[in-house]
């Protein structure tokens, strides 16, 4: 479903029967809405009439578990449960999509993928315990991070010289993009997994979500928590700042959405 936000109105219900959306995200130009299904296809669909726009068929042979795409438009990245990422040119005149590269290092699921906002590299979290940040100019890995954890989301500071990972180990960690090394380690949670976090646009907040059912907003530097925000009845799946800092909206896998006020006094 794609819902309002101020009034929580239910605009357009997407449906494709029997099978099971992984993950989603709207392109930068607002003209599509690209989805990861478990048949192995990406689908993208036209925002405001749901109507099915392409299909790129065995995107991936064991299910497409992860998606993100370039701020130009142009390309699709896509992560399997095989492990291998993918990236995918997309042109719209004529509409075409083409296999530009595959990349095959981790060795499981594909959890997460966050592009750089230059459009040079991405980072892919993978289930197999390592992150790899890859070069979109020469389908190179330039850096992997190890952990003893199945990561679960990773994302990129504004800034671009860190990531922030999270996963099965409670923790959220802080690593350098240019050497892989690790600057610090938070524990973000008492009781199980943090399956989500987000920076906000200016890089001073940072929001988790887990199965502790709790959201944390946590000051980045300082790295301590000034909000908890408690309601949810579910292990917490995913969590997304918007980008002027209004709202704050977590998802839950009994299949509740949240919309939270931002702090004011945690405005930037």
């Amino acid at each position: 479903p794609i819902w309002h936000t101020s009034t929580s109105r239910e605009l357009l219900r997407i449906t494709i029967p029997n099978m099971v959306c992984n993950a989603i995200e709207f392109m930068e130009d607002g003209g599509s809405l690209i989805s990861a299904w478990n048949d192995g296809k990406i689908r993208a669909f036209l925002p405001e009439s749901g109507k099915l726009f392409y299909v790129i068929n065995n995107a991936h042979n064991s299910g497409v578990t992860a998606i993100a795409t370039t701020s130009d438009s142009k390309r699709i990245i896509s992560g399997g449960g095989e492990g291998q990422v993918r990236v995918w040119d997309i042109t719209s005149h004529p509409l075409t999509q083409k296999l530009r590269e595959a990349m095959k290092e981790h060795k499981s699921k594909v959890t997460c993928i966050k592009v750089t906002s230059d459009n040079l590299e991405c980072v892919t979290a993978s289930s197999d315990g390592t992150c790899i940040i890859w070069d979109l100019t020469r389908f190179v890995r330039n850096q992997m991070v190890l952990s003893s954890t199945l990561f679960q989301c990773v994302c990129y500071h504004p800034d671009g010289t860190q990531i922030i990972t999270s996963g099965t180990d409670r923790k959220v960690a802080y690593w350098e993009t240019y050497d892989g090394s690790q600057i610090r380690e938070l524990e973000a949670s008492k009781s199980g997994s943090i399956n989500g976090v987000d920076i906000s646009p200016g890089g001073k907040r940072l929001v988790t979500g887990g199965d502790d059912r709790l959201i944390k907003l946590w000051d980045y530097n300082d790295g301590v928590v000034s909000h908890v925000g408690i309601g949810h009845s579910g292990n917490v799946s995913r969590v997304k700042m918007c980008p002027h800092l209004q709202y704050i909206v977590s998802v839950s896998q009994d299949g509740a959405i949240m919309t939270w006020s931002f702090p004011t006094e945690a405005l930037e």
